[in-house]
Parts: C-alpha cells; structure tokens; sequence
C-alpha cells in the first residue's frame, strides 16, 4: 500500500482541512465542531447482568466559528429582511487526508440550518469572530 510520506511528523492537520458549504469552499473558518450519538440502554431480566440492549434516539450535533466577513457575506446574500435563521436547510462537507492513508476522507454534516446569530466583540480584539449552533438531520462519516 503506497503511503504519502510524514512530513515534520504530521500527515494532517487543520490547514489540510476544507470546509465546504452554501456552494463555497469557507476560508473564514477557525473552527467546526460536530458530533452525533445514540441512546444505548441495557435492559435487565433474571439475574444481575443485561438480557439485552435497547436503542433509542439519534441525534447530532454541530456549530462553526467564521470569521465576521463570512457571516455578513452569507447575510448579503439574502432576501432584504431575511435573517441567518431563514436560511434553507444546507449540508457542510469537511474534507481531511485520514492518518495512514492516502485517500480524502469526507465527512458530510446533512440538512443543516443556522440556530444562532450573535457578535461578540471586546476591546483590544484583532478580529471579530461568530460562533454559530447549527441543527441538523446527521452526520455521514464517508
């Protein structure tokens, strides 16, 4: 198997990372966050150990930080009156080189919609950076 080599000890990191989404590649990004989980639940019958296992809900999860620019380009971008929340529903693509391997690995976050719209500013800031909760339907790990 053909492995690119390890360059200064590292096969990736966040500048090998692309965030792509609303039909862009996002350069104003310094972070996404996303996860997603499923309630597990052992079930008890005779004795003192599970009989089974009983699944329930999925859910995910995910917010990004852009950079003010990009949040007031995606604003320009709407209908006069419109908000980041009205916004239709979008999926956010993360493409990375996994450790070990030569291939792109990319993860898909799908139907996703602005849940926040806040600036926080304070003195002796040298940027303005948004942080921004998203809702979305799942996540598609490649």
């Amino acid at each position: 198997m053909s492995q690119l080599p390890l360059i200064n000890g590292q096969r990736h990191s966040w500048s090998s990372i692309e965030v792509n989404f609303l039909d862009r590649i996002v350069t104003g990004i310094t972070s996404i966050n996303y996860d997603d989980s499923e309630v597990k639940e052992n079930h008890y019958g005779a004795g003192n150990m599970p009989v089974h296992r009983g699944r329930g809900r999925y859910e995910a999860n995910a917010s990004l930080t852009l950079y003010n620019y990009e949040v007031e380009a995606i604003q320009a971008s709407l209908p006069r009156g419109k908000r980041m929340q009205d916004v239709p529903p979008f999926d956010v693509k993360i493409s990375f080189l996994e450790d070990g391997s030569n291939e792109i690995v990319t993860h898909v976050i799908r139907n996703c919609e602005f849940k926040t719209n806040n600036r926080n500013m304070s003195q002796g800031d040298t940027k303005i950076e948004v942080s921004l909760d998203l809702i979305v339907s799942h996540i598609e790990w490649n």
